[in-house]
């Protein structure tokens, strides 16, 4: 516990330091971070007293000795550097931990990117309040971006502190609780600088691997069907806001005038909304999406969705053509981290050229492991 706030202290002052010659909106945003990063550790419980506490409810219980029995599974079988993470606990009494400012330009579907010490950049700007990631998005708006505030109920600090257990994503199903803890620790296996989509692509593609390894390893199929589901209806989704992104940005390639592009980006939100309705209308569990839908559409929220599936695909096939290996496929993706990222995302594209027969060889595989 010293030493992790020692790190935190350290941290904290070569961050507010380096901020000095950039000014106070700056300074601002670091130390909100410190302080909200502080606040979290500080109230860490250590999971074994939180089961063994006679007042802790007997639900409580139960999810916290199913996400050590995760955690387990993520180190033994997945081999994904757990270390210290994931053994304490906080009730952090609000539905998200932070919340995210994404930003676009009127018409461009590339995000803004913000740039942070230690980490390198990346296309979000997190806040621990909502109040403060409302008023910079207002910010941002009134310099013409897109913007869109999303909650997060959990993040990773890439080994910088042991994460903890948090109240934000306890109540998930046991599924989504699995896979954000696959997805969390996933995080510190490898991280690229200045590319959101490679990192939680990746990340997401280890999300489910992981819970495909645990149905065969444990038996608990319905854990597995219940993501299968889920991750079926979420694909659904993100194919069609995909193919509205297209559209966005071929308009954005052409030399028409701004008030005629407004009027056409407006219209393909109408028609995502449109197409939206007429699928929900046949897979009425689309509803889960409704609250997205319903709220105002812009680039900043389209780039968003799409970051965390692109190359999701590629890590399939980068899997498959390393045999299953779990050693090979993290070796492979370190290697891939290493490049430029121009580079990283060309050889992406190209393993999923690959991906439709390599993929079927896997899941073959996978089907004579059953």
């Amino acid at each position: 516990m010293i030493i992790t706030f020692k790190k935190l202290l350290v941290a904290g002052f070569v961050l507010l330091v380096s901020t000095f010659l950039t000014g106070c909106q700056t300074i601002q945003y670091y130390s909100q971070a410190i302080s909200g990063q502080h606040r979290i550790l500080k109230n860490r419980q250590p999971i074994s007293d939180v089961t063994a506490d006679p007042n802790s409810s007997e639900s409580l219980r139960q999810r916290l000795m199913f996400i050590m029995d995760v955690r387990a599974f993520a180190e033994d079988e997945l081999q994904l550097p757990v270390a210290n993470n994931y053994l304490t606990y906080v009730d952090l009494k609000r539905p998200y931990v932070a919340w995210n400012v994404v930003a676009a330009p009127e018409f461009s579907m590339v995000p803004k990117t913000w740039c942070y010490p230690f980490v390198g950049c990346a296309a979000y700007r997190g806040y621990f309040a909502k109040a403060d990631a409302e008023q910079y998005a207002d910010e941002l708006r009134q310099q013409g971006y897109d913007v869109h505030v999303g909650g997060v109920t959990a993040y990773s600090t890439l080994g910088w502190f042991d994460d903890p257990v948090l109240s934000t994503f306890i109540q998930r199903s046991r599924a989504g609780a699995a896979a954000l803890l696959f997805h969390e620790v996933a995080h510190q296996v490898l991280y690229a600088p200045d590319d959101t989509t490679f990192n939680e692509s990746f990340a997401t593609f280890v999300e489910q691997e992981g819970l495909r390894r645990w149905q065969s390893a444990s038996g608990d199929s319905a854990i597995y069907t219940q993501y299968l589901n889920s991750y079926r209806r979420q694909q659904q989704f993100v194919s069609l806001v995909q193919e509205h992104r297209q559209k966005l940005e071929n308009l954005y390639r052409t030399d028409l005038a701004p008030r005629q592009k407004r009027r056409q980006k407006a219209s393909i939100f109408t028609d995502l909304r449109n197409e939206f309705k007429q699928l929900k209308a046949v897979q009425d569990d689309l509803a889960a999406y409704d609250d997205w839908m319903s709220r105002p559409l812009n680039n900043a929220k389209i780039s968003g969705v799409v970051a965390y599936h692109e190359f999701v695909p590629a890590f399939n096939v980068i899997l498959a053509e390393n045999d299953g290996d779990l050693t090979r496929f993290y070796e492979a993706c370190q290697r891939l981290a290493e490049k430029q990222k121009d580079e990283r995302h060309r050889i992406l594209e190209q393993a999923m050229q690959r991906g439709p027969e390599t993929a079927m060889r896997a899941y073959r595989a996978f089907q004579l492991e059953k």
